[in-house]
């Protein structure tokens, strides 16, 4: 092997990295979940795949001519060979410069194991640069030309070689997933005074948890899983680095794309105590059915330690089903609708000050509190929280006063006072989360604006909760700035079938083109709400 051909490998395999890093960025995005990413994929078909197919065919057409020209002209066919070779490497480092430029939710955290992936990527370029495959006779056109493509595979088909590292890489992360789920577990078996609290829902849990851990901290040493920490390997990374032995309470947010998810999760943290906070149509893609969401979510209830409770939504008929069956564990309602609930708020008022309400236990006991916290299903996830906190031996007294101190969550109906006022719930969107974001922004006075891209991830009812969606926020705004191609149609249609005048609606590509639009219909004292984030882990 020559120094060349040396110098030539360092270079592709450093090309073929970096054009990669956009694949490796979404496998992280999507938690390195692979039916995820195969569906991403899909999706971006042609801003993925055409750019180094054309690249191939670029290198094919040169590299054709090394054999057209070779009998007549042998400097200029070893010129176009080596052109050909170029060609693939500045293509490369072209795509992703170009990929690099894109904005995105989050930047790419270059992990251990977006190390190991971007290793086993590098391993694969090696035998295909080389031929290892085909020898096959060079002085055919066929045996030629399966050479010559076998050495630009791994770029030409870049978004699936990142897959095909992925897979090489499993069995490792597998290990190394076990390792550190195990470990995990040990800690926590070692602290057996530790009340373990365990969090799920279709909607609501992240700010539930936050609400809870507040709440709990009036008389425990709490520590929650931070922001939406609800994967086994991002639980178990907070019970590794975390946990202390001085805690006394400890919450599990668990989220869930599939069944057996929240099953996986009882397992490392074996709750004693858990919520289930609202049960609806949310990652239809992946469930298949509202029966499959409740079907996992209902797995907490036979995860939960025999001597424990589980807390129920006595507002979501769902979550009323679940109470109505037989459980081996003790069971409570928790609402503002809901007769006879073990912990019920009502009298709730909402404003630019925040919200108002009465909480009252099971016992008859009742309690005034304030919040930060903006909407009706703040309220009711405050009353969750007050439930369990009630359960574990805290007097409502105690719990008002946690009340008091909580923190809006970060983009979950956070108000930003100002002389226009922001609500900004950019988080995630949902059916039941935005009726509760409208809601809210009815109590309003003056003009009202909304800023969306629509609901994603509901299979297929997406389109008709979308019109829905578009049908409701017409009695809500007077102003809507709708985001994006993919989902916001159907928001459209549904606004005007309610006779929303078609001019007070804007269609702009991007949020950086809504913000440009919104100092053109503000004015002091309006409120904006920014209703679900981007639609896709990258802009479109």
């Amino acid at each position: 092997m020559s120094w060349i051909s040396i110098v030539y490998l360092i270079l592709v395999i450093g090309a073929t990295l970096y054009a990669s890093l956009r694949y490796v960025h979404m496998l992280q995005l999507e938690s390195y979940q692979g039916r995820m990413y195969v569906k991403w994929v899909k999706k971006h078909f042609n801003d993925d795949f055409i750019p180094f197919l054309l690249i191939g065919v670029l290198c094919m057409a040169l590299r054709s001519g090394y054999v057209l020209f070779y009998a007549n002209d042998p400097v200029l066919s070893q010129i176009m060979w080596y052109l050909a070779d170029a060609g693939y490497l500045v293509g490369l480092v072209f795509i992703g410069f170009v990929n690099r430029k894109k904005p995105a939710k989050k930047p790419l955290k270059f992990t251990g194991r977006a190390a190991r992936l971007l290793a086993a990527l590098a391993v694969i370029v090696v035998p295909f640069t080389f031929a290892f495959f085909f020898k096959y006779d060079i002085s055919t056109w066929g045996g030629y030309l399966l050479v010559s493509i076998q050495r630009y595979l791994p770029g030409i088909l870049l978004p699936l070689t990142v897959i095909l590292a992925y897979f090489i890489t499993y069995p490792v992360e597998a290990l190394v997933r076990g390792w550190y789920f195990n470990d995990a577990r040990r800690k926590l078996d070692r602290q057996e005074n530790l009340i373990k609290i365990a969090i799920t829902g279709s909607y609501g849990k992240t700010s539930t948890k936050f609400i809870l851990a507040t709440i709990l901290s009036e008389k425990y040493k709490t520590l929650a899983t931070p922001g939406s920490f609800n994967t086994p390997m991002g639980v178990t990374r907070v019970i590794r680095e975390q946990l202390e032995a001085g805690h006394e309470a400890f919450i599990a947010e668990m989220g869930a794309r599939y069944s057996g998810d929240i099953k996986e999760l009882c397992k490392l943290v074996k709750p004693r105590y858990g919520i289930i906070t609202s049960l609806g149509k949310q990652h239809l893609e992946t469930f298949g059915s509202l029966e499959g969401v409740i079907a996992t979510k209902a797995e907490l209830i036979d995860g939960l330690d025999p001597s424990g409770a589980i807390f129920l939504n006595g507002d979501n008929p769902y979550c009323v089903e679940l109470y109505e069956k037989e459980t081996r564990v003790e069971k409570h309602l928790f609402g503002l609708d809901a007769q006879g609930a073990y912990m019920r708020a009502d009298d709730i008022e909402i404003g630019n000050f925040g919200s108002r309400f009465t909480l009252q236990s099971e016992d008859g006991e009742k309690v005034e509190c304030t919040t930060r916290l903006l909407g009706r299903h703040n309220i009711l996830n405050i009353a969750a929280a007050a439930a369990l906190a009630y359960r574990l031996g805290l007097t409502l007294e105690q719990i008002a006063s946690g009340i008091a101190k909580i923190k809006p969550v970060e983009h979950r109906l956070e108000l930003i006072p100002g002389p226009v006022t922001v609500i900004d719930d950019a988080f995630n969107a949902n059916p039941e989360g935005v009726r509760h974001a409208l809601e809210t922004i009815k109590c309003f006075p003056g003009r009202r604006i909304i800023v969306t891209p629509g609901m994603v991830e509901l299979g297929a009812e997406e389109e008709a909760l979308n019109e829905a969606f578009g049908r409701d926020m017409a009695s809500a705004v007077d102003f809507a700035i709708l985001v994006g191609k993919s989902h916001v149609e159907p928001i459209r249609r549904g606004l005007l079938e309610e006779g929303f005048p078609e001019e007070n609606i804007l269609r702009v590509d991007s949020l950086a083109a809504a913000s440009e639009k919104l100092p053109l219909l503000t004015q002091p004292g309006c409120v904006v709400l920014f209703e679900n984030d981007l639609t896709d882990n990258y802009e479109e």
